[in-house]
């Protein structure tokens, strides 16, 4: 039961980061992969260029 609350109360706060970012919000769904899941989805959070600030950047240029 501890489980699940623990995996619902770092996948919820992800699923909307990802959203908002632009990104799948299923990419929230591997930070539950034991050691490596979190890692990569910090990752791609970390390193990648945001689809969101992308399109809000081509959006502004076009004015």
């Amino acid at each position: 039961m501890y489980a699940l609350i623990g995996m619902l109360l770092l996948v919820v706060p992800l699923w909307k980061i990802c959203g908002r970012a632009g990104f799948p919000p299923a990419l929230a769904v591997l930070a539950v992969v034991p050691m490596l899941g979190l890692l990569i989805v910090a990752g791609i959070l970390a390193f990648a260029e945001w689809p969101a600030t992308r399109q809000r950047r081509l959006t502004q240029g076009a004015k």
